[in-house]
């Protein structure tokens, strides 16, 4: 078994400390860390999205193998700066204001990361304008609101609506997402991608960005 898909194993695994060890080791043996990245970390993170959403595995399991993932990321990211590996696109993520509830989110962060993307991370209980602020600061392409509950799934509309004011509503998708939301509240408010579930939701942001 190769270097690449031994890291790919054990990181949906879980089994960070491995995945660590490898990860030195390949860049160790001269590896470039792009590859490393793409066909050991990213690789794996993507296998772990694709069972999550077809329920073969559960969010334990997601979250121990992002860890894996991240600490993988950690003896990487410095041989990725000297490369100046670029992400494949920027996305600002929040809960909404009024909703306090982020495990959703922290999945779709996660599957987003393990997909290439840059997450600029809002938090929770946030605000229209701070949406707006973010992604022209950090010029993003996808602003991703998340919501669970029913009350504050109107927020989401006033997120388009301070888009459309910041004009900027014809540069950035925004994707909504959350139990109570459905594809058709999506419509009804004017933003452009629901999906429903965390792996579908980082694959149609990523597919976004690179402009598919």
């Amino acid at each position: 078994m190769s270097l690449l898909n031994e890291i790919s194993t054990f990181l949906q695994q879980g089994r960070a400390k491995n995945v660590k060890e490898l990860v030195q080791k390949a860049l160790d043996e001269g590896m470039d860390p792009k590859t490393i990245l793409n066909e050991g970390l990213l690789d794996g993170m993507s296998i772990i999205g694709e069972k999550f959403k077809n329920n073969e595995v559960y969010v334990p399991e997601v979250l121990i193998a992002a860890r894996a993932m991240y600490a993988g990321m950690e003896v990487l990211k410095p041989a990725l700066t000297e490369t100046g590996v670029e992400s494949i696109g920027k996305v600002v993520l929040g809960t909404v204001r009024g909703d306090l509830h982020d495990i959703g989110k922290n999945l779709v962060k996660m599957m987003m990361e393990g997909r290439g993307l840059e997450v600029i991370d809002l938090g929770i209980d946030v605000p229209p304008e701070k949406f707006i602020e973010a992604a022209k600061e950090h010029n993003a392409q996808v602003i991703a609101c998340s919501a669970l509950l029913t009350t504050t799934m109107t927020e989401m509309q006033n997120v388009v609506e301070a888009a459309k004011e910041a004009g900027i509503r014809d540069q950035v998708t925004i994707m909504v997402g959350g139990a109570p939301v459905t594809d058709n509240f999506c419509k009804s408010i004017g933003a452009d991608i629901y999906k429903p579930d965390a792996a579908s939701a980082a694959e149609e942001a990523a597919r976004v960005c690179q402009g598919a």
